[in-house]
């Protein structure tokens, strides 16, 4: 159980964050009843877990390089879902083929829309769920093709490992539109508005090697197989981590994408404070002490 101190911090840290909005402070709850989802109960993707700790899910529409229609989408959030409620699973890893990781979105369903239709439908907004459900951190490996919506879904993740050969771009601007699942705005995050606004206007592709450099991903790998290693490792190590800490971690760093310097700061610090009041905390730092293993209870 948690201490009465960790849930008056909390309870303070909330009070605290509301200045900051929109707020979203850790889910530290018990874990739900969870059962490993059924591989049969799947069409478009795959899900495994292919290491302690480590859920993958693996996008699985060969035919159409894995493009993203709303079917796949809603597994894919089904998936997830399941995995951020299992007590076991610590770090996802969310991949597709070694050709493609998504091409795009599927043209065949977007082009008959209508405004109304699509307005009044919320189209797309589904495939934002991630960002907004998922605690735990969520490693994106990329290989051959990220564009369009492909390209977005990437940049939703937390980290994005890649191969130097991967094909990223936002080329919706060819087809008489621009992006409509967040591409505008993280990538412009990610590079900057000049590059962002040259990606974006001329839908001019950028390589795995590029997206390393420019900051869009953490790693890039020679091969498939050293990208899908590296990945599992990096996720196995952080699921090797207390789950409080690594969710707050996550939180702070994302709380710097929506709030300037100074309330981005303060927030961290607050989260920073409340984390003194965690079981984790003390096990981690005695174990430092006494030069010993960190044994987690997760509370």
């Amino acid at each position: 159980m948690r201490s009465v101190a960790f849930n008056n911090t909390l309870r303070g840290l909330s009070r605290a964050g509301s200045r900051f909005q929109p707020t979203t402070l850790p889910r530290i709850a018990a874990a739900r009843a969870y059962s490993t989802p059924a591989e049969s109960q799947y069409e478009f993707i795959q899900v495994s877990e292919p290491r302690p700790g480590v859920g993958q899910v693996t996008l699985n529409r060969p035919k159409a390089l894995n493009a993203l229609s709303t079917p796949l989408i809603t597994e894919l959030n089904a998936a997830l879902l399941s995995f951020q409620q299992s007590p076991t699973i610590r770090a996802i890893v969310l991949t597709g083929s070694e050709r493609a990781f998504a091409a795009g979105a599927d043209i065949k369903e977007m082009a008959p829309l209508t405004f109304s239709k699509a307005f009044l439908d919320s189209f797309i907004e589904s495939w934002s769920n991630l960002t907004f459900t998922v605690k735990k951190p969520i490693i994106g490996a990329v290989s051959g093709h990220a564009l369009g919506g492909g390209c977005e879904l990437a940049l939703m993740t937390d980290i994005i490992y890649c191969t130097k050969t991967a094909n990223f771009g936002q080329p919706e601007i060819k087809l008489g539109t621009i992006p409509g699942a967040g591409g505008s705005q993280r990538l412009t995050r990610a590079v900057g508005k000049s590059k962002a606004m040259e990606l974006i206007l001329t839908g001019k592709s950028f390589s795995g090697e590029e997206a390393e450099r420019w900051g869009v991903a953490a790693r890039a790998f020679d091969s498939y197989e050293e990208l899908m290693e590296g990945a599992l490792k990096t996720a196995e190590t952080i699921a090797g981590y207390s789950k409080v800490a690594v969710q707050a971690a996550k939180e702070v760093v994302n709380k710097s994408q929506e709030v300037g310097l100074r309330d981005g700061v303060e927030y961290e610090r607050r989260m920073f404070h409340a984390l003194f009041g965690s079981q984790d905390q003390k096990i981690g730092m005695k174990a430092f002490a006494e030069k010993g293993k960190a044994k987690w209870v997760d509370e």
